[in-house]
This record gives C-alpha cells, sequence and structure tokens, in this order.
C-alpha cells in the first residue's frame, strides 16, 4: 500500500479552489423543500463547495438510502455505521420535491448499502418509477455503489431506465488500500462494463485527483474506463471534508486539469469535465448533452 506523503506548509490551498459561496432565495427555497420533505442531499453530506451554486440553479443531487453508509471510504465524510432499514416513503417525496422544484433533470445517488440482499438496487428503481409517475419527461441521472458486483442488481437498476448511469471509479488501483479499502477498482471495472453492454444507456465515471497519484496511473484509469465503454468523465481537486479524512497529497493547477482533459478527448471519450471543483454531478445535465441527452429548460424558476 502506497503511503501518503505529509503535506508541506507550502502545499496550503491554493487561490483558485477559493471559491466565493452566494446566497440568494434560490439557495433558501432549495435547503426549506429537501428539509420539509425530509430528504437529505451528497450536497451537504459530502460538504460538496458547488453546493449553494447548485442551489442557487435549482438543482441538487438526492442522496438516498439514509444518511449513513455501510463502508469507511477514506475520502468522505458520511459516516460508516449501521443504517436503518429503507424508507418505503422515500421515492414519493423525493419525486413530490422534485416537483415542487421544477426540475427537468434529477441527480440521485446513495450511501453504500452492504447489508441488504440488492444493495439498494429495487429502491433505484422504485425512485426511477416515482419520479416519471409524477415527472413523465423527466431525465434521471443515477450515481450507484457497486452492489458488491452483483449483476442481477445492476440489472434491475439499468431495467428500470435511467437517463444516465454513473459509477466513480474515484482514484488509481495502488491507492484502493489507502481511499477504499473495502472497494475493488476491478469490481468497479466490471460494472461499468456490465453497464455499457446492455445498451442504450450511456455511462459516466468519475476521479479525484490531489490523494497522491501519478500522472500515468491518471492515464491508465482513463483507458481502462474508456476500454469498459465509459462515454462521461468527470474529474476533479479531492478536498479533505473532514479531519478524519485522508489528507490532500496535491494541489492539481487547473492547467494540468486541461492537459487531462484534453488526453481523455484524445483517448475517446465523448463528455469530459475536469477542473479543481468538478464534481461527479456538478452542471450534470450539461454533459449528458454530450451523448446527445436533451435537458433544455432544466432550470428551475424558483
Amino acid at each position: 500500500m502506497r503511503e501518503p506523503k505529509r503535506p508541506r506548509p507550502e502545499e496550503r490551498k491554493p487561490a483558485w479552489l477559493k471559491k466565493r459561496i452566494p446566497r440568494g432565495d434560490g439557495i433558501a427555497r432549495v435547503e426549506r423543500l429537501i428539509h420539509e420533505n425530509a430528504l437529505h442531499t451528497v450536497c451537504v453530506g459530502a460538504k460538496c463547495p458547488n453546493r449553494n451554486e447548485c442551489y442557487q440553479m435549482g438543482t441538487a443531487t438526492f442522496l438516498v438510502l439514509g444518511d449513513v453508509c455501510t463502508r469507511g471510504c477514506r475520502f468522505c465524510s458520511i459516516p460508516g455505521r449501521p443504517p436503518a432499514p429503507p424508507d418505503r416513503s422515500e421515492p414519493e417525496r423525493l419525486a413530490r420535491t422534485a416537483e415542487k422544484m421544477g426540475l427537468r433533470y434529477v441527480v440521485i445517488t446513495s450511501v453504500t448499502r452492504d447489508d441488504l440482499p440488492d444493495g439498494g438496487a429495487s429502491h433505484f428503481a422504485d425512485l426511477l418509477d416515482a419520479l416519471r409517475s409524477r415527472l413523465p419527461h423527466v431525465q434521471v441521472e443515477i450515481l450507484i455503489p457497486d452492489f458488491q458486483g452483483d449483476a442481477k442488481a445492476l440489472e434491475l437498476v439499468l431495467r428500470s431506465g435511467p437517463t444516465v448511469l454513473n459509477h466513480n471509479i474515484e482514484t488509481v488501483p495502488a491507492l484502493y488500500p489507502l481511499v477504499r479499502p473495502e472497494a475493488s477498482y476491478q469490481r468497479s471495472l466490471e460494472l461499468l462494463a456490465g453497464a455499457h453492454a446492455w445498451g442504450g444507456i450511456p455511462v459516466k465515471s468519475g476521479l479525484m485527483l490531489g490523494l497522491g497519484e501519478h500522472d500515468d496511473e491518471v492515464d491508465v484509469v482513463l483507458l481502462d474506463l474508456h476500454s469498459a465503454g465509459v462515454d462521461l468523465v468527470t474529474i476533479g481537486q479531492y478536498l479533505q471534508p473532514s479531519s478524519d479524512c485522508i489528507e490532500v497529497q496535491d494541489y492539481i493547477t487547473p492547467r494540468k486539469f486541461n492537459e487531462i482533459a484534453r488526453r481523455a478527448y484524445q483517448i475517446g471519450f465523448k463528455g469530459v469535465a475536469a477542473g479543481p471543483f468538478v464534481r461527479s454531478s456538478f452542471r450534470a445535465a450539461e454533459l449528458a448533452e454530450k451523448v446527445g441527452v436533451s435537458c433544455s429548460a432544466i432550470r428551475s424558476s424558483l
């Protein structure tokens, strides 16, 4: 396992990572709707630096199946402890909230639920059914866990007809024991390849930089993802969300992100989002348009 280096004092957060946090009525309304309907968002759970910007645009990435996780990935601040049973009212509450927000493109992710027989796949299917019942023309991107490699769970999700199927590879193989000790790089690749083999549903993945990876390792991951049939890729800067999480090892410059994006397009990806503030679901609708998804009027009139 690769040992992390200790960041030097001069490696404090650089100027390009200092972001002004906007406020406004749109943000307050989204926060109120989410709270009133007892929902969770990954925006808050993962302490995403873009959350207020997304709220101002009237969008949010919903976090389902609870707010605690059965795994303990070292890049995430979501608590890792035994979760409660799935809330069967959640699909309808989420659909109602999306309707009130006027959403045309909805992103749903979840905590990892290794305690459930299907890893939560049936809950994703119920969510898609509830959304399409209220919003027949809504586009839905789902960001799923690895389901512990269960092909039947993946098939159940794909049969429910998501617009985009997303599963993050997160980091390079050599860092998995340090960053994702309970996950498997190969298992994630196989899930992505299985989604691609299904056909007709664009496949998306993402990774974080700044965890101590080497440039050549990033290129290998991009080649692996493309070979697995991934269409869209997001590449962003890892930022330590809490003192319990792994420390940042490197801050990647915007110029380097641009170079990586150029290489990714050369490899053959249809859509690439790369930059310090890029996250897997940030401006997801815009990236989906790269594979022909119609996302007109996605912004709600908050």
